[in-house]
């Protein structure tokens, strides 16, 4: 076969992934557990309500509302990662009532036996709802802590630039400069920035995030590496923090001690009641 044969085939083999990639690529980035999950009770959860968010575009979704041990503790808008549904986020629930926190732990379209499907303006309109719903019930902006979790950093990050005055802190879990780096990153031969639909462009919004900031990351982190969390951290113009767990990898920061690292950062940033 002539070079020129070989190039063309090659085009096309590249062509034809590329293809699947894009008709594919929710199922490449989103990976939901399609069960609804068991109730909080059941988790072994107490002080936990199952809720119903109700977005702008019309879904009825499920979240959790995790009571606070203090009428000034603060209150946890929790923004997951990519995968599972709010049963894998027990343990996290239980963490944060150790900590006397409040939280609403929202699940996104498409888990969890949510109605809808993800995708990049599904998951900030689910966002929006949830920070809608701590308003409504009165809650004071100078206590709402938005979490972002993988995934879900990139949505923390646009919902507090674009509500600057709705928040009082960040905290970026695992967090990524963006879904294109990542994908160049882990698909170097594939035209990514032809392709893919969702960029959740964290990089070039973080700048308009005025709420102080905290990044948790794992030095082992071979998903999302921690370069890229310090990349946010030099385009940040907040006061922002970077806690680094040396030996954790992508999904062992809470057990690292961030939780804990959390809780001191938030005990510094927010004001005293």
């Amino acid at each position: 076969m002539s070079l020129l044969g070989l190039a063309l085939g090659a085009l096309l083999m590249v062509g034809g992934t590329g293809a699947a990639i894009w008709a594919f690529q929710d199922r490449m980035m989103y990976f939901p557990d399609a069960a609804a999950p068991p109730s909080p009770p059941q988790l072994g959860l107490s002080g936990v309500e199952a809720v119903q968010l109700r977005t702008a575009d019309g879904l009825a979704i499920l979240g959790w509302r995790v009571a606070a041990a203090r009428a000034d503790a603060p209150v946890v808008l929790y923004l997951h990662g990519n995968g599972g549904s709010l049963a894998h986020r027990a343990p996290r629930v239980a963490r944060f009532q150790r900590q006397g926190w409040g939280a609403l732990f929202v699940q996104w379209r498409g888990f969890g036996g949510n109605p809808g499907a993800a995708s990049e303006a599904g998951l900030i309109e689910d966002a929006r709802a949830g920070l809608a719903a701590l308003r409504a019930e009165g809650v004071a902006a100078d206590r709402v802590v938005l979490w972002g979790e993988s995934l879900g950093t990139g949505v923390a990050i646009r919902l507090a630039a674009e509500q600057p005055q709705a928040i009082a802190a960040v905290v970026l879990e695992s967090p990524y400069t963006s879904m294109l780096d990542l994908a160049r990153r882990h698909y170097p031969l594939l035209p990514s920035g032809l392709l893919l639909r969702d960029r959740y462009d964290s990089l070039s919004r973080i700048a308009q995030v005025r709420a102080p900031i905290l990044v948790l990351q794992g030095g082992r982190d071979t998903l999302v590496p921690p370069a890229m969390g310090r990349a946010l951290a030099a385009a940040a113009t907040a006061p922002l923090e970077v806690w680094e767990a040396p030996e954790a990898g992508h999904n062992e920061i809470g057990a690292a001690g961030g939780i804990e690292a959390a809780a001191a950062f938030l005990r510094r940033v927010l004001p005293a009641r």
